[in-house]
């Protein structure tokens, strides 16, 4: 549907001398506009399937392809080329049909899994909605996989729309998976023999040990039994993830059925964690009882307090549930079911060596595995709340100083900025905010750097012979992230810089941002050709952008979206020169903005904005969702 409503314009022709920030975010993007085309060319066959093995067991691994090709389309979103939008789209399309046929994938969504790994890998469709918002089978593909976990799909009864839970930890497109089978497992019996035992009486095994020997045969079949008769039926706090999944159908259509499942779910955990005296319990069996299925113990499910992870499992989905509660609402009360488990966990909390620590996991025996709390979690509810007591919940955390760093040498193979391992390159949250305090002014040019050493290193890795597909060992059952390991297409600089927030959670949080960016003459996502941003100030009612033209020989329009989805709304403006002094103001009413950049010109906008009052959604400035314009339909037979 065309959107007709005026956008308000100012013209910009004061000249800005070219930041060393702006001239190294452009030649990022053109970087990883060449680097997408040729990590897809390195390991493709022409109809974009991926060179690999013939078969694929088990359940695990249909995330890990989408996980490596998702930054495509978040590449377009941030203004990649169009050609990173159409491999964006293709590449979808080839990793489904490819999965499909080895046999895990059905109906284009997983046949069944848990919800940190369709969390990662259904980062990709959320990134899809920002980047191709317009596609109907986008779109269509939304509203079906949703139906999946409303109780609306017959073939998938995932929910329980009386109980308001999801019926098992394992789910997916085939409906909840009570009874696991050892091929299920298959290729995580490696890897699992040096984690924590599942369960503390598995016969043959030394839970205290801290290891467990799944590649046992006996002990594997022991695995096996007791995970189906004590945590594959019911609900886990994993499965707040899913709250993804319908929010991505709310912002394609605006259908209000979506928002209320939404609430509806977070809300029956708000109720259970009450009822747990304020601890979120981590397995509900089929009749709403905790621990139903586990001696009526609040710990032991699957993903939860014991194994694998302990709180990260617990918190990281009820952060990621809670802000899309906000999201959907503006309302900050939903917040409350993650900070409640902050603050429980930091009271459970003792001293050692001087520094606060929590505990992370809970054994029959009590609680134990104590660190230092992650400020992470905190910060992404600052990001989104904006209030002092979310920022007290990060600062009485002592931050170590190796996650404050920030231009260090690059080590092969993981974070050049944190030296640290971190899912996706996601591992400068922390210095992010400390940059939003006020105390790395030149956060911007370093993490910058850094983050094109990252890329030459994923590059000379990718042309390596390690990273030649014709002579990698299909056998190897950790041959499935080898494209995550190659992969240079890695932005974590161009987000945080651009958008004024940190990079999503990976395991299924959306790309929030304070403001988002449209190219006004080319009608597409993302900034302009030239155009480079930089945020470097919040509160809770402004944003502080400076754009700057690099071109000496084009104009150039840039549309600002207040928030990733429009939930944010601009009151006024007033714009700065390089000089800092005033050279305009405006006042503004509504989610869209349009600044005209003469050649080589720039400023620096400070916004004022009421946040959270519009309702989110993928629209642009162009079209707006319709939730009545019909889908395709199939024979009534």
């Amino acid at each position: 549907m065309p959107h007709n409503n005026q956008i308000p314009e100012v013209q910009v022709y004061t000249s800005w001398t070219p930041p060393q920030w702006a001239l190294m975010e452009r030649l990022l993007i053109d970087i990883l506009n060449q680097s997408a085309v040729e990590f897809v060319k390195r390991y493709t066959r022409e109809d974009g399937t991926l060179i690999w093995r013939q078969d694929w067991p088990g359940m695990d691994g249909s995330d890990d392809p989408y996980e490596a090709f998702m930054y495509l389309s978040l590449l377009y979103t941030l203004g990649g080329s169009e050609k990173v939008k159409e491999l964006s789209q293709s590449m979808w399309e080839a990793l489904t049909w490819q999965w499909t046929q080895y046999g895990q994938i059905d109906r284009e969504f997983d046949a069944y899994y848990d919800w940190m790994h369709h969390g990662e890998g259904y980062l990709y469709i959320y990134f899809l909605g920002l980047s191709n918002p317009h596609s109907l089978k986008n779109k269509q593909r939304a509203v079906q996989f949703a139906r999946m976990y409303t109780g609306e799909d017959p073939l998938a009864p995932n929910y329980d729309t009386e109980k308001k839970l999801i019926r098992s930890p394992i789910t997916g497109s085939r409906g909840p998976r009570f009874e696991m089978t050892e091929e299920d497992w298959v290729t995580h019996r490696g890897v699992l023999d040096d984690y924590l035992a599942p369960f503390e009486d598995i016969d043959g095994v030394d839970f205290e040990s801290g290891k467990c020997a799944w590649s046992n045969d006996a002990i594997y079949k022991q695995i096996i039994a007791k995970m189906n008769s004590r945590i594959a039926k019911g609900d886990v706090p994993l499965n707040l993830n899913a709250t993804g999944l319908i929010t991505n159908a709310f912002l394609y259509t605006g259908n209000e059925k979506y928002k209320q499942w939404v609430l509806e779910y977070v809300e029956a955990w708000i109720e259970r964690t009450a009822r747990n005296g304020g601890l979120t319990p981590d397995n509900i069996g089929l009749s709403g009882e905790i621990g139903e299925y586990n001696d009526g113990k609040w710990w032991g499910g699957y993903y939860g307090w014991r194994w694998p992870h302990g709180f990260m499992t617990i918190i990281e989905p009820m952060v990621n549930a809670v802000m899309n509660a906000y999201l959907l609402t503006g309302d900050a009360k939903w917040l409350d079911l993650a900070r409640g488990q902050l603050d429980y966990n930091w009271k459970l909390g003792k001293e050692q060596d001087g520094v606060w620590v929590t505990p992370n996991k809970h054994f029959d025996s009590g609680w134990t595995d104590y660190r230092t709390q992650n400020a992470v979690y905190p910060i992404q509810l600052w990001m989104v709340s904006m209030q002092e007591e979310d920022l007290e919940r990060i600062q009485r955390i002592t931050i170590p100083d190796s996650l404050k760093e920030i231009d260090v040498p690059v080590v092969s193979g993981r974070n050049p900025v944190t030296k640290k391992e971190t899912k996706h390159f996601i591992g400068n949250t922390i210095p992010w905010f400390l940059f939003m305090q006020g105390e790395y002014p030149d956060y911007p040019n370093l993490i910058l750097e850094a983050n094109h050493r990252l890329i030459v290193q994923q590059l000379e890795k990718m042309r390596s012979e390690a990273g030649n597909p014709a002579g990698w060992d299909w056998e190897d059952i950790n041959g499935i992230h080898k494209w995550q390991e190659m992969n240079p297409v890695y932005m974590e600089s161009l987000v945080q810089l651009t958008l004024g927030a940190p990079m999503h959670i990976s395991h299924g949080g959306f790309q929030h941002a304070r403001i988002r960016y449209f190219d006004a003459i080319n009608k597409r996502p993302g900034l302009p050709e030239s155009v480079g941003a930089l945020i470097d100030k919040l509160t809770d009612q402004s944003v502080t952008v400076t754009l700057v033209n690099l071109s000496l020989f084009e104009d150039r329009e840039v549309i600002l979206q207040a928030g990733s989805f429009g939930e944010h709304a601009f009151e006024s403006v007033v714009l700065y020169d390089e000089n800092g002094e005033q050279i305009g103001a405006e006042s503004l009413e509504g989610k869209w903005f349009k600044v005209h950049l003469g050649k080589g010109a720039g400023a620096r906008l400070v916004f004022q904005m009421s946040r959270y009052v519009n309702r989110p959604s993928y629209d642009t400035p162009w079209t707006v969702a319709d939730a009545a314009k019909p889908f395709l339909a199939g024979r009534q037979l």
